[in-house]
């Protein structure tokens, strides 16, 4: 069955076929047919060569076929994928496709082979060919450091999944890791394969559906090291007890080991895992509710302050606050603490779903928030605590309230000298904390706080948590002495460790790099806001005339706006602005205004920018000889989040 691609499928084709394109034997191949065509069929020919006559010829020499089988589109983008991610096209076949394998490794290949029982797209109409595809579903998998996705799915009630992962099985200890993994070595990794379904709107706005930890290794027990499982995967925050479908699995070992694993030995194991969890998990309780106690017996008002001890993730289960913490190094993904900072302020705000008035809490685990690309304060203030302790920073993540006084998170940060620096992670903003005495003079009202902070509850990260033990948490007079027991009442670090300790946390996932080619999509991008704004002010009965070379010196500025965001540094821009004062006339007049946004979606780019005063002005600007200009630059980050600076201008003769 056929079917139309999203926009962002048929933005990643054009791309595929833009960077074919861009190599130089292509375009000379391309020359070199062009004219031996011209010259053999259209000789002598008087009048005009129309395009489509070129191209008919170009296929009937075959020439767009070689370079469409080079691109290998065929039906769906095929992007580049990592070596144990292939693609099952027929149905009947259970061998592996051809992949690269290490054979000196121990590879679990998992087949998502089917989905079912999706019964919310029951009455979801079949898409036909030529029609946009309203939503679809993708789903992600982790597995200790390793990271697949499928291809987009149009939702349905059996939504057509068929792609297999090869999952390396590889030991971790020091000395152990050119070995094979043997039955005894699979059997202790304890890591579940974590696998989260994301639903995709028309908009590109996305939405956690489900969340799974799959248990692998029953598959160790089989004869033919072949197994074949449906999973039902349930719904998120309030709907976790609800089923929302099932997924038919299928998992082989490769190679397959000289014998399966006894069943009462894996039984023993997990039944062993399960009883040194419930036993952790029953001595921090305990733990912890007599820490409470003693922290409600120091003063009455401590009854009131938000002293966060667990939090609920999105399956419903409660979890220490410490677990959503942990050091996250990236590599060469994200090279600086203000660049992680701009990196989390770029994922979109969003909280989970509810029920008219009840609102419940959720957090979401980190491979979740990821797959999102959105999520909720605590999410992004727990993913730029991890980012700056990968760093080394002293790092702790702030529970309180905000200067409006709703529930609030943020990040802060210790240096050696005990300077304290509050980083807000939903906008990327630092401030620096300058304690006031509270037994001083009055504050001036003309000084008011910098910072949108009102009290400060709590503070922790993977190793520690802080209770305000101060008479007074108004952020403004806090001390963040943290050793200070009088000022901060701390837990003990080996019951935060029983939980939330290296030996018992799962494998974070790393980072997914960009694959966007921002100089393709800005220029796309900006088309067609040229071409929106144009078809605007033909409705208004205006005339539409572009300055390509004023648009380009909108360039300087832009880039300055963005390592403002990423350094904190404001820069004054004179080179910008004599470049423009100089490509203009005296009695001419110029406006611009720079925007940006967290997506790529155009239309909703020229929405907001008709509903902004500045934008509107610059969009249906009268006048004479009226110039218009607009420049797009797109910054990718990982996690397919961007940062789009759109900057609309025009220039008109002013008229007295």
């Amino acid at each position: 069955m056929s079917m139309a691609l999203p926009n962002q499928k048929v933005q990643e084709i054009k791309q595929l076929i833009n960077n074919h394109l861009s190599q130089s034997d292509i375009q000379r191949h391309f020359r070199n047919v062009l004219d031996e065509v011209v010259k053999t069929e259209f000789e002598g020919r008087e009048g005009h060569i129309s395009e489509n006559e070129l191209i008919r010829k170009l296929k009937e020499r075959g020439v767009v076929a070689n370079m469409m089988k080079d691109i290998q589109v065929d039906g769906e983008t095929n992007l580049p994928k990592p070596s144990g991610h292939f693609l099952s096209r027929e149905k009947s076949s259970n061998q592996v496709k051809k992949v690269n394998i290490d054979p000196t490794r121990r590879h679990l290949y998992l087949t998502i082979q089917e989905g079912k029982a999706f019964l919310e797209h029951l009455h979801t109409n079949e898409v036909l060919p030529g029609q946009q595809v309203s939503s679809y579903f993708t789903l992600h998998v982790h597995f200790r450091t390793q990271r697949f996705k499928t291809k987009p799915i149009p939702c349905a009630c059996e939504p057509a999944f068929d792609e297999g992962f090869l999952l390396e099985l590889h030991k971790e200890s020091a000395g152990e890791a050119g070995r094979m993994a043997d039955n005894t070595a699979m059997l202790s990794m304890y890591d579940p394969i974590h696998i989260v379904l994301i639903k995709t709107d028309s908009t590109g706005k996305t939405s956690l559906v489900a969340s799974h930890y799959f248990e692998w290794r029953p598959v160790l027990t089989s004869a033919q090291s072949k197994m074949k499982v449906s999973i039902e995967l349930k719904g998120t925050g309030i709907e976790n007890q609800v089923p929302v479908g099932v997924l038919v699995l299928q998992m082989e070992l490769f190679p397959k080991p000289p014998e399966p694993l006894r069943e009462e030995v894996l039984r023993a194991q997990l039944e062993l895992e399960r009883h040194r969890q419930s036993d952790r998990k029953r001595g921090f309780l305990t733990y912890s509710s007599l820490w409470w106690e003693e922290y409600l017996q120091i003063r009455d008002a401590h009854k009131n302050r938000i002293v966060k001890i667990f939090a609920t993730d999105e399956n419903g289960n409660n979890k220490p606050v410490n677990s959503y913490v942990k050091p996250f190094r990236t590599g060469r993904l994200i090279e600086t603490p203000r660049q992680a900072a701009r990196f989390v302020s770029l994922i979109h705000k969003d909280y989970p779903k509810s029920l008219g008035q009840d609102k419940r809490e959720q957090w979401t685990c980190i491979h979740s928030f990821l797959c999102m690309n959105r999520g909720g304060i605590e999410d992004h203030a727990t993913l730029l605590c991890s980012l700056l302790l990968g760093f080394g920073l002293d790092t702790y993540v702030c529970i309180g309230t905000s200067t409006k006084g709703a529930t609030h998170a943020w990040v802060m940060t210790r240096s050696v000298n005990g300077l304290v620096t509050f980083w807000e992670s939903i906008k990327g903003n630092r401030y620096i904390h300058e304690p006031i005495d509270p037994n001083g003079p009055p504050m001036s009202k003309q000084n008011p706080s910098k910072y949108p902070y009102k009290t400060v509850d709590c503070v922790f990260n993977h190793r520690k948590l802080y209770a305000n033990n101060q008479s007074c948490n108004n952020v403004e007079v806090c001390r963040f002495i943290l050793e200070n027991e009088s000022l901060w009442k701390s837990m003990s670090e080996d019951a935060i460790a029983s939980v939330c300790g290296p030996l018992v946390q799962h494998t974070w996932p790393p980072l997914s790099p960009s694959n966007l080619d921002v100089h393709f999509a800005s220029n796309d991008l900006e088309d067609q806001i040229k071409a929106l704004v144009t078809e605007h002010r033909q409705d208004q009965g205006l005339t539409s005339v572009w300055n390509d070379e004023f648009s380009y010196l909108l360039t300087p500025a832009l880039a300055s706006y963005e390592t403002e965001r990423v350094t904190g540094i404001t820069c004054n821009n004179e080179e910008f602005q004599d470049a423009i004062q100089s490509s203009m006339s005296e009695d001419h007049t110029l406006k611009s205004y720079p925007i940006q946004f967290t997506h790529r979606n155009p239309r909703k780019i020229f929405t907001h920018c008709l509903n902004t005063t500045f934008c509107n002005e610059i969009i249906n600007c009268r006048g004479d000889q009226v110039r218009l200009g607009v420049r797009v630059r797109i910054y990718s980050y990982p996690e397919s989040a961007c940062a789009t600076w759109v900057m609309l201008g025009c220039i008109y003769k002013s008229v007295l």
